[in-house]
Parts: C-alpha cells; structure tokens; sequence
C-alpha cells in the first residue's frame, strides 16, 4: 500500500504525524483543508521554535556538531520536514532533538514526530539511529526516546493512514473529547455541533425505519 500511495502523492510533512495521533480530524482540517487557527498553546510553540527554526550550525566544546533546522526526507514513508536539532557526537553517533513547550511529560504524537524524523535521517545516510530526544521548554528538560520496533510500525502505519486520508479527501469526524476545550481548531472544527447533528440524522433515520 506504502508504495502505491508514496509514488503518486506529494510527500506529507513529518509534523503531519503528530496532528494525526492527537486527532485525525485535526490533521485533515490542517494538511488537506488548509484551516489553522493560532491560540496560546500554539504560539507559545511557535515563540519557543523561533532559534530551531533558523538554519544554522555550531560545534560545542566537546565537538558535538549541531544542525539547526535539518531538512530531512523520505522516499520510502512519503514524508518530507525538518529537525529542530540534530546532534553530530564525534563518535558517530547521529542525535534528533525535538523542540515542545510545557513541562516534561510523554506525548506518544510527540513520540511519532521524532521516530518519524530519525527514520527520515535513517534513510538519507543510510544508518540506524537508535534514540533521539524530546526538549521540553518548560522544564528545560530533555526527555530521551528509544525508536524501538513498535514505534518504528507506527510511524509507518501512522504514515500510511495519513496518505490515504488526504488522498480520500475525507474529513473525519470530530472526536468530541477532553482535548477539544484547547485545541486552536475548535472553532472551525466545531466538534459538539457536528456531533449533535449526526445524533439527529442517526435518530430521524431510526424513526422512519420503524
């Protein structure tokens, strides 16, 4: 299916993978409909990405190499983006870092952009690279990740899903959750009239069938 889809779509952005583990509804507004709204989450990551954000490299005193905003690809996903950070250790040893504000805590869409991210960097130099980082703003803490072969498959799966919902052109419905209240989409999503609109087309369908 991966092949199929990769080869005749345009690649997806990496971020992609996030939006669509937080909510796939989400994702399809975003990526297929072009619909963004900023609230102060969002541009609170958007303040903390502005140094990540700027091409640029530096070498710290222990000779670790840092390439700020990498372009990354990948052919065999059909995903394109960039790094915030990637660290080059002079023993070889290749290092993503991630950039997200708020406190130090594990977010698997989270999880998946960094997996997505190592993959990408994987492909293009042919090398596996085993963990990577989550920089939380908040704490200033780092937060390490194993890409291990669970989250590898679903990077993959995830990656998969994402194709072939922008290829359907069909928007998802809402999820109507605890995650709603502070999404910047909300107001365009609107996710509890959606939702109560379907109840009453599913009622008016059952009143007629009776």
């Amino acid at each position: 299916m991966r092949d199929i889809l990769t080869e005749s779509a345009e690649p997806i952005a990496v971020s992609a993978l996030n939006q669509f583990a937080y909510c796939p509804r989400r994702c399809a507004l975003i990526f297929m409909d072009q619909e963004f709204e900023n609230n102060i989450h969002t541009q609170r990551g958007t303040d903390e990405h502005d140094r990540a954000d700027q091409k640029f490299h530096i070498c710290d005193s222990e000779g670790v190499r840092l390439e700020y905003a990498l372009p990354v690809w990948s052919r065999r996903l059909g995903l394109s983006g960039r790094c915030d950070v990637v660290e080059f250790h002079p023993d070889g040893t290749i290092y993503p870092v991630e950039y997200k504000h708020g406190k130090k805590q594990k977010w698997l869409n989270d999880d998946l952009q960094l997996a997505a991210q190592a993959l990408c960097l994987g492909e293009m130099l042919n090398i596996n690279i085993e963990r990577g980082a989550i920089f939380h703003k908040g704490s200033m803490h780092r937060r390490e990740v194993v890409f291990t072969q669970e989250l590898r498959k679903l990077v993959e799966e995830t990656a998969d899903a994402i194709h072939e919902l922008l290829a359907s052109s069909h928007l998802p419905s809402p999820i109507n959750n605890h995650r709603c209240p502070e999404c910047s989409l909300k107001n365009i999503c609107m996710p509890s009239i959606v939702i109560e609109k379907g109840r009453g087309r599913k009622a008016t369908r059952e009143l007629f069938e009776t």
